[in-house]
């Protein structure tokens, strides 16, 4: 992680390059997680209903059906979150504002690790629903891949959580470098201003003062 600037984005204020923007491992991880939050919502939307053998549809996972919602929810509001996430990180080295600037990464912290749980309970209960359903119930194997794709990527989607908040977490370890703005204050701060600057002493008019080597300075004549 580069350690110069605020928040390890670089000077307060900066441009923003995309190039490096996109080979930073946060934006992976955070594209990442887009891709597989869209990838679970799809399957439990288009294949997590099953109909066996009446109008009404089950869910695929021990025809829970609290169990799809769950997963829908997850992955439709991960969607949302890693885009306005997105957003935030391509502009984040141009907010000038070093306070701002930890207010996100506070909140980035606080949602990685929020999502990374949402998803660990999201991959433990659909797991549980899915031992327990009888294939039976499933004629023609219906759902069957779209149920381990799901449970395969909310697993994924622990591990890229997992590594956004580590991210987030070094983010605001690495605080911010003020040495840039110590170096602004001192190109702007003029040399030797009053209350600033040191007094020096000539010494030609220290060398010539009087010296008193311990002889009386007035002498009376004696009578």
């Amino acid at each position: 992680m580069d350690g110069g600037g605020s928040f390890g984005a670089g000077r307060a204020g900066s441009t923003v390059d995309p190039v490096a923007f996109a080979k930073q491992p946060q934006t992976i991880l955070r594209v990442l997680s887009w891709i597989f939050s869209l990838v679970l919502f799809a399957c439990i939307v288009n294949e997590g209903y099953v109909n066996t053998g009446s109008e009404r549809l089950h869910c695929v996972f021990n025809k829970n059906t609290f169990a799809c919602r769950y997963a829908e929810f997850v992955g439709l509001a991960n969607l949302l979150q890693c885009t306005s996430f997105f957003l935030l990180d391509y502009k984040f080295p141009s907010i000038s504002s070093v306070k701002d600037r930890k207010k996100i990464v506070m909140l980035d912290i606080g949602f990685s690790a929020f999502w990374t749980l949402l998803y660990f309970v999201s991959f433990c209960f659909l797991a549980i629903q899915w031992s327990r359903t009888k294939m039976d119930d499933l004629p023609l194997n219906q759902g069957v891949d779209a149920a381990r794709v799901a449970l395969a990527f909310s697993f994924f989607s622990i591990i890229t959580w997992a590594g956004l908040t580590v991210r987030a977490v070094q983010r605001f370890l690495l605080g911010t470098d003020m040495t840039l703005f110590t170096a602004e204050h001192a190109q702007l701060s003029p040399s030797g201003s009053a209350g600033g600057g040191t007094e020096t002493t000539d010494p030609d008019q220290s060398s010539s003062l009087p010296e008193n080597n311990g002889a009386p300075t007035n002498q009376n004549p004696i009578c």
